[in-house]
């Protein structure tokens, strides 16, 4: 499995400046609005904060994937962001998030679902990747990290 088959460089927000849950749902699901104009913005924020509002995302050491399942989509959507200065996210630890990735996915994709948000917090339990996404300086040093793995 390859991230990048679900995500593309302009799905990377390499400097998010949101400081609140909400907004960083909204700015990590920009680019997939932008791209994808299927989605719906009310929907997508409505799903993620309804996810959220059952339990965190925020699974600590500084990491969160949200995600949400929709009836329009076909395949699994990504988007990865960076927040260099932290956001509180009620993350399990209670410590500051600076690593997204934000999952979209079929509503019948339990399976794939499943397998994404495994292999994105493996891969983030590496600590020499995590090092490298919070040093990176652009979204192109973030896609090149990406695209290794």
């Amino acid at each position: 499995m390859h991230l990048t088959d679900f995500l593309s460089p302009d799905q990377i927000v390499a400097g998010l400046s949101s400081r609140t849950k909400s907004e960083v749902l909204d700015e990590l699901a920009l680019p997939l609005l932008h791209k994808y104009d299927y989605l719906d913005r009310q929907e997508v924020n409505s799903v993620l904060l309804s996810r959220e509002n059952l339990g965190t995302t925020g699974i600590g050491d500084g990491v969160a994937i949200p995600h949400g399942k929709f009836a329009c989509l076909e395949n699994i959507l990504i988007s990865a962001g960076l927040s260099r200065d932290g956001v509180d996210f009620a993350a399990l630890d209670h410590k500051p998030v600076y690593i997204f990735f934000l999952v979209l996915a079929p509503e019948k994709s339990a399976g794939k679902h499943l397998k994404i948000l495994a292999f994105i917090s493996r891969l983030l339990q590496d600590h020499d990747f995590k090092d490298s996404f919070i040093n990176a300086q652009s979204r192109d040093e973030l896609w090149n990290l990406i695209n290794r793995v």
